[in-house]
């Protein structure tokens, strides 16, 4: 194994030897495979840990192989790591070992790395039916940020929409009187997604007002100024607005109105093919998590209403 560098510099923010594997395995991530800047972020700070501990141990990108991946995280995980730290940084490292392979710069593939044990499944928190009521009906629609807002969160609970989804949608998206909207979802996949009278009528309201604040961008949404909302801003916005209708603030979220919309959706009867095209999942695997939730919900009725169901 070769000596280790005295003083290593570091090449372009990354430790030295691993520089340009990792700038290649970016742009192969956000321009070939589409990914978003936030996927490519986490797989590269996943990376970097390797990184660093590779330049530890003289190892370079083409010295991967089983014995050293392994060794690597163990170390991770005897550093106390959770399980789905550790499951994440092997996913990041079978999709950098496979690139390298496809490269030609290392023998090491993905069937390195050794699967860990699946993390526990954590169901996604929601909300009921009369929680969103409380909250589409907390905005002040006497003014036009109100009725914007009444407009944003009638559209997140109809649609399903990733919050970068919503902050980003152009009002040339919206299709009123056809009554869905197109959407550039994960890995620029385009899809249309259907909403109801709800929905409709605040975004009427809302684009009957929005020339008055003069926008500054084709985005649906926008501030009082007229410069495109931000999905921090939204973020802000829903917090404030579960508080106003007493629910607590760590229970909201734009992730949790997207929850509630794929539950409520299965508990009223939709198919699970159905909801995964709405919510854009490559994978029906990812959807079916709402059906657990949806399991759990009934088994909590049945618990609460059968004579029969307490011991």
């Amino acid at each position: 194994m070769p000596r280790k560098p005295d003083h290593p510099e570091p090449e372009g923010g990354w430790p030295l030897g691993w520089g340009s594997s990792l700038t290649e395995f970016q742009t192969y991530l956000a321009i070939e495979r589409g990914l978003s800047t936030h996927t490519v972020s986490g797989y590269l700070s996943d990376l970097r840990l390797l990184a660093v501990w590779a330049l530890e141990q003289a190892v370079s990108p083409s010295d991967l192989s089983r014995e050293v991946v392994t060794k690597f995280i163990v170390s991770q995980q005897g550093e106390g790591k959770a399980a789905r730290s550790i499951a994440r940084l092997s996913s990041a490292l079978r999709q950098f070992l496979g690139f390298l392979r496809m490269e030609g710069d290392g023998s090491a593939g993905p069937e390195t790395v050794v699967r860990s044990p699946r993390p526990p499944r954590i169901l996604p928190k929601t909300l009921t039916e009369a929680q969103v009521e409380a909250l589409l009906s907390a905005p002040d629609v006497s003014t036009p940020l109100g009725v914007r807002d009444r407009a944003w969160l009638e559209l997140l609970y109809a649609s399903g929409l990733r919050v970068s989804e919503l902050a980003q949608i152009p009002a040339l998206s919206v299709f009123l009187d056809e009554g869905f909207l197109k959407v550039m979802g994960k890995g620029r996949k385009e899809r249309l997604v259907p909403f109801g009278e709800g929905a409709e009528h605040w975004m009427r309201a809302w684009l009957r007002l929005r020339p008055g604040l003069r926008p500054r961008t084709e985005a649906l949404f926008v501030g009082r100024l007229g410069e495109p909302i931000t999905r921090q801003h939204l973020w802000r916005l829903i917090k404030d607005y579960a508080s106003k209708a007493g629910i607590p603030r760590a229970a909201v979220s734009p992730h949790v109105m997207r929850h509630a919309f794929a539950t409520h959706l299965l508990d009223h009867g939709a198919d699970l093919r159905s909801v995964q095209a709405m919510l854009g999942h490559a994978d029906i695997s990812t959807t079916q998590i709402y059906t657990h939730v949806h399991q759990a919900r009934l088994r909590a009725l049945y618990d609460r209403m059968h004579p029969r169901s307490a011991p």
